[in-house]
């Protein structure tokens, strides 16, 4: 079965032209209402030919999204070893995308946007990271309005402008809920221990540190670090400081806490210079949702969930086979 959802702007202002209310007009009635092309027409007095064409003008500037349920039965299976070999609640698997990095972080973002749609509860305080998945998760993040919920940004942020700034999502997010905001307001990196240290105390950011402490819901996502590894911090910090974490034996960052393949913070200053919550305090968040996909992050996925342990995966099928495969190879030994 396909649900379809037309994606309805909520702007005060009257700037919208006569075509685009026409476009979205038209898009609800028939993805929403179930009207025919020929009833749409009708009902709004023009032509079928300018219905099909409203429509397809809604597809391509994405204000209409189309969601595929069928097939998921394909992974019952696949979802229940991945479960069971790794202690978690829910794995949610979805059919993998191409090899490349950002349209796997598309598609399972939009699985991440679709379940926090219906997950997040009233009364709850969120922790949230950053990464593409998580931008990605906005575009099907549709929930109704929460009542008393807090959203927390679990990390510092980016001066340059860049789509994926921790403090953006951290809004955006909260806005979506009509909940209260709490901004990471900090460079993601600085030069010292006792800068950061200073900035904590000084400047007001322990309120979100206290906050983390007591997480109902961590949303978390992670990348790997390597050779070719594909992580979004890696924009972050010098090659030199890459080859050291590599040395080192870094292979993943969760929340810009640099970790090895058992889960454990490697010896290298970054990991006292980061602006963000310790993986100790994320891990004693109430339900931790951790969305990753891609074989090649599967010793990074399994990094993170040792180190802060998971309750809803969210992941791609390639992901969740290497992963089952990484398990394998464990008995193995």
């Amino acid at each position: 079965m396909a649900i379809t959802v037309a994606k309805l702007r909520r702007e005060t202002h009257t700037a919208y032209s006569e075509a685009a209310s026409l476009r979205l007009r038209a898009a609800w009635l028939y993805y929403n209402q179930g009207m025919t092309q020929k009833d749409v027409a009708e009902k709004l007095g023009i032509s079928r030919s300018t219905v099909i064409r409203l429509l397809d003008e809604a597809m391509k500037r994405s204000e209409v999204q189309i969601w595929i349920n069928e097939g998921i039965e394909d992974f019952v299976e696949l979802s229940g070893q991945l479960e069971a070999a790794y202690g978690l609640d829910e794995a949610i698997i979805i059919p993998s995308a191409s090899g490349k990095a950002e349209d796997i972080a598309k598609a399972v973002g939009l699985a991440l946007g679709q379940f926090l749609s219906e997950a997040v509860p009233d009364n709850a305080t969120i922790g949230v990271g950053w990464g593409r998945t998580m931008t990605a998760s906005l575009s099907s993040f549709r929930p109704p309005r929460r009542e008393n919920c807090k959203v927390v940004s679990l990390l510092g942020g980016i001066v340059a402008v860049h789509q994926t700034n921790p403090l953006d999502y951290t809004w955006r997010l909260a806005s979506a809920l009509g909940a209260e905001c709490y901004m990471f307001l900090a460079p993601l990196l600085v030069d010292s221990v006792e800068t950061r240290q200073s900035l904590i105390e000084k400047c007001g950011l322990n309120t979100l540190f206290e906050l983390a402490e007591t997480l109902d819901l961590a949303i978390v996502s992670c990348g790997d670090i390597g050779p070719h590894s594909t992580s979004l911090s890696e924009g972050f910090i010098s090659k030199q400081t890459l080859e050291e974490l590599v040395a080192a034996g870094c292979v993943c960052d969760t929340m810009f806490n640099f970790i090895d393949a058992e889960g454990r913070s490697v010896d290298h200053p970054i990991n006292q210079r980061a602006m963000a919550i310790g993986l100790d305090t994320l891990k004693k968040a109430k339900h931790i949702v951790l969305a990753s996909g891609g074989a090649h992050r599967a010793t990074a996925i399994r990094a993170t969930i040792r180190r802060i342990g998971c309750n809803t995966l969210i992941t791609d099928e390639a992901a969740a086979r290497a992963l089952l495969e990484l398990v394998e190879k464990q008995d193995s030994v």
